[in-house]
């Protein structure tokens, strides 16, 4: 790819620089005035969503120069790379294909003159198969019991994906199988797993290993101490003829020799590709909790929602395209407007694990400081983002938010319709009641923080401390309802809004060497803390830290 001018340095980039100048004073409430009919010039639909953002700090004329960014930045050729499989991931070299885990059986989509959808799709077969054994009680343990608890061992996207879905999810829970419950465990200090394990009954328990690498040290960690709790109940020990293994333990992996190195059996290893990013990879066999919690089918339509979304980001002009849109009102607040806080707010508390994994997926993917071609960033990249269910979030950050210091965009997502499958009329009457109070919080809140008192009747002076500024830009983000398309969709456009602004910065949304650094030191840590050796290369605060642990404990 040939290098590019920077993108601060382009005609586009400074236009907006100086149109920010005009704009920077400009109060939302200033206009909401001026524009007759803004909500509807500023919302767009695709995907069983609809996105407002007309509580965004700007004109037509910003969003006319934004959009000349993109085209500046080559956006519309970087979704075409993107989706076709060139190898967008420079510094790895190799594609970004997460995408092609949910293209139809019938689609094609050749890799270096290969095509790899059959082999996605075999993947999913074989992960339909599994699905059905369990849920047929037919997947037994080593004493022949059937399976009731799985545990994902994973971190990062091996754990934040499929958390965040079943959770999301779990209303589509499939009756009259064997009930199956899906537990997660990531931390390498073994808090979660050994509540499971005072827990679980070993002969019903199965572990999903979920590395990419089949080398992550937490996951690795967590799984050797749940062999160990096997073996001890259930082998005296040992597992000579491989029984507990094979009944107990599935991996998921890009390394098939590394699971048979650990002793997973060859029948229950499902793939998955270097081409698809961890934190990108629910889509596949990463998402096998999904699929056990919330049946097969419903994991098909997980695929065919995020598909729906490839499409409209692959075919619609970029003043039409939500991703784009999504992405360019960041860029417009980071950049020009200098907002570094992002918030993300939804009013569902199935979306309670959303914010947690869009931390990872944006922030790991875009938290970077050097282009493409290795020059160091003169601009900001990535903001910090954070987030929590909004009821909840009321009762804790929005002080913040409406009367702080620090300006923060925020992202409001609820569905329209809930509740509609619940059978007791008076029951459903009252939930849906409740819907709509949360409904009515979500409106009122982006409305205070967009027009700060102007949203209050006039009822006299107030004190300082009851006065509140407004003019905190925000997104609404509406779902018809909370479907396994409508999810799969919604987490496919926040992945393509965070490809389009690393395409604008002109860094790479696919690598993670910083979490790689982290991940060596730590290592290298590790076997200064057990051997007690090499402490002198250490600095003072380092040294300081590790003969303290060594004082006090048996390390």
């Amino acid at each position: 790819m040939t290098a590019r001018e920077p993108i601060d340095q382009q005609q586009a980039w400074r236009a907006l620089s100086k149109h920010a100048e005009a704009m920077r004073e400009v109060h939302l409430k200033d206009l909401f005035q001026e524009q007759d009919g803004r909500h509807e010039c500023y919302t767009r639909r695709a995907a069983g969503m609809m996105l407002d953002l007309s509580k965004q700090r700007w004109r037509d004329e910003t969003l006319d120069m934004l959009l000349d960014l993109a085209r500046a930045a080559d956006v519309p050729s970087a979704i075409n790379r993107l989706l076709s499989g060139e190898r967008v991931n420079l510094s790895e070299d190799r594609p970004a294909l997460h995408t092609a885990l949910r293209l139809p059986a019938d689609a094609k989509l050749e890799v270096d003159g290969k095509d790899v959808v059959p082999s996605v799709h075999r993947t999913l077969d074989r992960m339909a198969t599994m699905v059905a054994k369990f849920q047929a009680g037919q997947w037994r343990g080593a004493t022949g019991r059937a399976i009731t608890d799985v545990v994902n061992l994973g971190v990062g996207g091996s754990d934040l994906g499929p958390l965040m879905v079943t959770h999301a999810l779990a209303d589509y829970r499939p009756r009259d199988v064997h009930p199956v419950e899906v537990h997660f465990a990531s931390t390498m200090d073994g808090s979660q797993l050994a509540d499971y394990l005072l827990r679980l009954n070993p002969e019903t328990t199965l572990f999903v290993i979920s590395s990419k690498s089949f080398t992550t040290i937490d996951t690795l960690s967590n799984a050797r101490t749940a062999r160990d709790w096997l073996f001890s109940h259930l082998a005296d020990g040992n597992d000579t003829n491989g029984l507990v293994m094979r009944q107990h333990f599935i991996g998921v992996s890009a390394s098939p020799e590394k699971m048979s190195d650990w002793g997973i059996s060859e029948c229950n290893q499902l793939e998955f590709w270097e081409w698809v990013g961890g934190r990108y990879s629910l889509w596949g066999a990463i998402g096998l909790p999904i699929a056990l919690a919330v049946g097969m089918d419903n994991f098909r339509a997980l695929l065919d929602g995020a598909h729906a979304m490839d499409r409209h980001f692959a075919t619609a002009e970029l003043e039409n395209n939500l991703p784009v849109l999504l992405a360019l009102a960041g860029i417009w607040n980071v950049n020009f407007l200098d907002i570094r806080a992002h918030s993300i707010l939804p009013y569902d508390g199935r979306l309670e694990y959303f914010a947690s994994y869009l931390e990872q997926l944006e922030m790991e993917s875009n938290g970077k400081s050097v282009t493409n071609e290795g020059r160091s960033v003169t601009y900001s990249t990535c903001p910090v983002l954070w987030g929590q269910l909004g009821p909840n979030a009321q009762h804790a950050f929005y002080q913040l938010l409406h009367q702080g210091t620090q300006p923060v965009e925020c992202d409001f997502i609820a569905p329209i319709r809930r509740y509609d499958r619940v059978e007791d009329e008076a029951t459903r009457k009252h939930l849906k009641g409740q819907h709509r109070l949360t409904l009515a919080n979500c409106f009122a809140q982006s409305r205070v923080l967009m027009l700060g008192d102007d949203a209050i009747e006039d009822d006299g002076p107030r004190p300082s401390h009851k006065r509140y500024r407004g003019n905190q830009p925000s997104t609404t983000l509406l779902l018809d309802r909370l479907t396994p398309e409508t999810l799969g969709a919604l987490v496919a456009l926040y992945e393509h809004k965070v490809f389009v602004q690393a395409t604008i910065w002109d860094i790479n949304p696919f690598d993670q060497w910083g979490v790689e650094l982290g991940k060596k030191i730590a290592t290298q840590t590790e076997q200064i803390l057990t051997s007690h050796e090499g402490i002198e290369s250490l600095d003072d605060s380092s040294r300081g830290l590790i003969e303290a642990v060594w004082r006090e404990s048996d390390y």
